[in-house]
C-alpha cells in the first residue's frame, strides 16, 4: 500500500510513532517497517485531504489498526498528532481519527468481522 501526502516522510514518521515502525526516505518517498509489514508514503504535488465521512474530496484509503485497549491507543495517536472525527459510525469498537494528511484510519477492538 502507497499513501500519498503532501510530505512523505512527515506522515511516515506520524504512522511509525503509532506503529512502533522506522521511518525511511525523504519528503518525496517514504516508508515505515514495522512489525506486520510496511507502508509506502509518496508525494503528490496537488495533494488535498479527504473529507470524512463525505465530501467533495472521496476518502483515499482508510487503515484499520487493531488493538486491545481503545482509550490508551487513543491517546498515544492524539499525542502523534491525529485528530479524532466528530462522526463516529461504530463506537463501541472502534473510533475514526485523521492522520496528520487529514486521511481517516480506526482503532479497533473487533479484529473478525461478523459476516450477517
Amino acid at each position: 500500500m502507497t499513501v500519498n501526502a503532501a510530505d512523505a516522510i512527515a506522515l511516515a514518521r506520524f504512522y511509525a510513532q503509532i506503529t512502533g515502525g522506522t521511518p525511511k526516505g525523504d519528503a518525496r518517498w517514504a516508508t515505515v517497517t514495522g512489525p506486520n509489514g510496511d507502508i509506502g508514503f509518496q508525494q503528490v504535488a496537488d495533494f488535498r485531504p479527504p473529507a470524512w465521512p463525505t465530501g467533495a474530496v472521496p476518502m483515499q484509503m482508510h487503515l484499520d489498526f487493531f488493538v486491545d485497549d481503545l482509550a490508551a491507543t487513543e491517546a498515544r495517536v492524539l499525542t502523534a498528532g491525529a485528530t479524532r472525527f466528530d462522526h463516529q459510525p461504530n463506537s463501541d469498537h472502534c473510533f475514526v481519527y485523521a492522520d496528520p494528511a487529514g486521511h481517516p484510519f480506526c482503532l479497533s477492538t473487533w479484529d473478525i468481522p461478523q459476516l450477517m
